[in-house]
């Protein structure tokens, strides 16, 4: 799979650098993204935060697309956006944003413009979107993001806290409007 650089509004979305390593450590220390994204190497420091890009930012098994988030002017990192599990026209969705970026619809916007590439430029049928039932901010950015509720899936995956939460299953089609 090729890189490519995608925009929304305000916002680009670009493959992961390794200059991205120093936000990226930040951003994995905050206590949200700690709680609903977690690591599981533990502590982020400076060489698992290069090693975090780097991971993200090989496309190469075809089996994921994982983009920083920026804003357009000026390049500050706003958070993430990734297709993984991309496998049989499907894939899963997953993202996060860093405090400062949180409330300006900055997830909303990424999750669409990734979606909407996945659709068109890789020929993908459908996308799932997942996050645990208390992540209520997942929850608003799924809705507004298109992605219909489907269900919930019991005890489904191990958060930051140690503990498994039940989790809601959204999804879109290509052929969702």
């Amino acid at each position: 799979m090729e890189h490519v650089e995608l925009t929304a509004a305000d916002l680009l979305l670009r493959p992961w650098r390794e200059s991205d390593a120093p936000a990226v450590r930040d951003a994995l220390r905050d206590p949200a993204i700690v709680q609903w994204n977690p690591h599981r190497g533990g502590l982020i420091d400076d060489e698992a935060a290069l090693s975090w890009v780097r991971h993200r930012a090989d496309w190469s098994g075809g089996d994921h697309a994982s983009m920083a988030v920026t804003a357009a002017v000026g390049g500050e990192l706003l958070g993430s956006v990734s297709l993984y599990h991309i496998h049989h026209g499907d894939a899963s969705i997953g993202y996060w944003t860093v405090p400062a970026a949180r409330g300006r619809g900055v997830a909303v916007r990424a999750v669409v413009r990734l979606t909407d590439w996945a659709f068109a430029d890789l020929g993908l049928h459908r996308v799932e979107l997942c996050h645990a039932v208390a992540n209520q901010a997942s929850c608003r950015v799924a809705h507004r993001a298109g992605y219909l509720a489907e269900g919930t899936l019991r005890e489904s995956y191990r958060y930051g806290d140690g503990r498994r939460h039940d989790e809601h299953l959204h999804a879109r089609l290509s052929t969702d409007r």
